[in-house]
């Protein structure tokens, strides 16, 4: 593509660096919109300028908008668990909203909103952009709110908003620097703090990855179109299994019933009401571990050129990075 000068939200956090690193990459001008509370570590070094706006604050998204040639939304609150469930739902539909308004007031030529999985129902297995989720049919509140601001973004794009939907699975990989939900596996399975698993499964992918399809999203990429931007299904013993390898542990063998977890994870969450920590088990989780959640990147693969290496080099990539930060 021609050098673009791309305004990139959520650039601080763990998939938004990776997208404004493969932009740069690619010779593209990015602007990266942080809040002005969010660590900078993953854009150190990155030749990128520095925004600082909250989504919430519309006025200061559309002036971050001006000039940009395109938008790529990749920012979102990424809780399972929150004292106030619907707190997620508010601020992922309101920041959408910003955007994507932001984005045509200024005239943007293309729009890349980052959308998940999480709105895909499992109506068939591996599930594909044909399965789409109602809110009501959502599992917990992120979930819901992801389904609720794609809707609102694909009623825009009728209204002549120039946008495409990715839908990345399960980002593993360096920088992950909260961690996020799998992170936060990756690190208690590293230091041998899960010893047994439950009959559930994922799509992992590495996280540069996903960010690699976001750029062939950019350029090649149908408005009003959604891509799953996804790597391998893997069932979460066996993700276990090969951390435990990686790390040098023996790998857990003790298979729970996934109901009765649920008194613990209403325990942790008492808890968690109280101290404002996130619990480590939801009964959320719980209910989405009830499927295996597996999925097809065919159309990005076909469409696009996506591609996805093993797993297994996006494990070891994170417990590498993990390591050198010191949290194993």
């Amino acid at each position: 593509m021609t050098p673009q000068t791309i305004l990139v939200t959520g650039a601080a956090g763990f998939v938004g660096a990776a997208v404004a690193r493969a932009l740069v990459a690619d010779g593209h001008r990015v602007r990266a919109l942080v809040r002005a509370s969010s660590p900078r570590d993953n854009l150190l070094g990155l030749d990128a300028a520095i925004v600082t706006a909250d989504l919430m604050d519309a006025a200061a998204v559309a002036a971050a908008c001006v000039g940009a040639d395109a938008v790529m939304h990749v920012a979102a609150d990424y809780r399972l668990w929150a004292r106030d469930p619907e707190d997620i739902v508010r601020n992922n539909v309101a920041q959408t909203t910003n955007v994507m308004r932001g984005a045509l007031a200024a005239g943007a030529g293309r729009v890349v909103y980052t959308s998940s999985v999480a709105t895909l129902g499992f109506t068939r297995s591996p599930a594909d952009e044909t399965d789409p989720l109602t809110p009501l049919g959502a599992i917990g509140a992120y979930k819901r709110s992801k389904v609720v601001a794609e809707r609102l973004v694909e009623a825009m794009i009728r209204e002549g908003l120039p946008a495409v939907i990715v839908m990345p699975s399960t980002p593993i990989g360096p920088r992950d620097v909260r961690p996020t939900p799998t992170g936060r596996i990756i690190v208690e399975a590293a230091t041998g703090k899960i010893p047994a698993f439950v009959d559930t499964g994922l799509n992992l992918v590495h996280v540069d990855d996903v960010a690699r399809g976001h750029v062939l999203a950019l350029a090649q990429g149908v408005v009003g179109e959604r891509y799953i931007l996804g790597g391998q299904d893997v069932s979460l013993r066996a993700m276990l299994a090969d951390i435990a390898a990686l790390a040098g542990r023996r790998a857990p063998t003790i298979a729970l019933p996934r109901r009765a977890l649920f008194p613990l994870a209403w325990g942790a969450e008492a808890v968690a009401r109280l101290t404002g920590r996130e619990p480590f088990l939801t009964a959320d989780a719980l209910r989405m571990a009830g499927h295996h959640m597996y999925f097809t990147s065919a159309k990005a693969e076909r469409d696009l050129g996506y591609s996805a290496r093993s797993y297994r080099e996006a494990l070891a990539d994170a417990l590498a990075w993990f390591g050198a930060a010191g949290m194993l």
